[in-house]
């Protein structure tokens, strides 16, 4: 496998078509990993791309890409979540579109020392930035019910208690430390079912909880409202179905008609939707994308574009 087809982002040719870039314009590449949505920005239209990651060994990629378009691309480094505290000093307070591909990228599941593959040994570290607790730190100190509510929540996993408690037993021996050995002790108690690695949903779960990123998400779909010019495009590429739930709720209550509110939950100001979708339903990948692109299996794509209406809120 090419390193351009291993690295290949998803979905996109309907992330393109959706964000349908322009001359002159300003696009957000929010996750820029290796680089696929911000090149395909820069080649489909004279526009400026800003990038954001928060790891930098992602930044350090997007060196030759800012040298290769001269004044048209930047990348920073800090969480999607933040964007507009990163672009302020740009001088940019308002963008043609936002692409987001959430969850972890190709370059840090291949590295074994980030941590995040179950098929690879390597340090049980999982952050995608260089900062904060490790899943090691994780997995040794949470509570067997603390760990067990993770597991179920995020990783969406059923035999969540059985995880947690083969963790705790194995670590009363020694901490856990390493990524084959989390993946063998989950592997014992969990049955393999769809041909899935039954050691995924734990994974997925501790990545989740060591990155924020639902919370980021979050963050990022109020900072996108805010940042979108009337006329402006969002897409998000997302991988599991809490990220999806949470953008498809995001949507739809914003380009619904007025909100009603309650005399617990009052309406906000304005009740004019904020967007309008795009996508009444995810986009997903063809038969020939998922085989050629194993990873774009789960991927589902919502858009929408922002209407003239003031943003519903400020924080989340």
């Amino acid at each position: 496998m090419t390193e351009n087809l291993r690295h290949a982002p998803v979905l996109l040719a309907e992330t393109l078509a959706a964000l349908a870039p322009r001359d002159a314009a300003t696009y957000v590449d929010g996750t820029f990993g290796a680089g696929g949505y911000s090149r395909a920005l820069l080649a489909a239209a004279r526009c400026r791309v800003i990038a954001i990651d928060r790891d930098p060994d992602a930044v350090a990629r997007g060196g030759a890409l800012t040298r290769e378009h001269p004044g048209r691309f930047t990348v920073l480094e800090g969480r999607f979540g933040e964007m507009e505290a990163l672009l302020a000093p740009l001088g940019i307070s308002a963008v043609a579109g936002i692409a987001l591909d959430l969850g972890v990228s190709s370059p840090q599941i291949e590295e074994p020392g980030r941590g995040f593959s179950f098929r690879a040994d390597g340090p049980l570290d999982m952050r995608m930035g260089r900062s904060g607790a490790t899943a090691a730190d994780l997995v040794n100190s949470l509570s067997e019910s603390d760990l067990a509510n993770l597991i179920y929540i995020y990783g969406e996993e059923r035999f969540a208690r059985r995880v947690a408690r083969a963790i705790v037993a194995a670590r009363r021996e020694a901490p856990l430390t390493r990524t084959a050995e989390l993946a063998r002790i989950v592997r014992t108690v969990v049955p393999v079912s769809g041909g899935i690695d039954p050691a995924t949903r734990t994974f997925q779960a501790l990545r989740i909880e060591v990155n924020d990123e639902l919370g980021e998400l979050e963050r990022a779909l109020l900072a996108a409202e805010r940042l979108l010019a009337p006329g402006g495009r969002l897409a998000i590429v997302s991988f599991h179905s809490l990220e999806d739930r949470k953008v498809k709720e995001f949507l739809r209550e914003r380009s619904a008609a007025a909100p009603k509110g309650s005399r617990h939950r009052p309406a906000p100001p304005t009740a004019a939707p904020s967007f309008r979708l795009l996508t009444r339903k995810p986009v997903t990948p063809g038969a020939a994308e998922i085989e050629r692109n194993p990873r774009a299996r789960s991927a589902r794509l919502r858009a929408a574009e922002r209407t003239e209406a003031p943003a519903w809120e400020k924080a989340a």
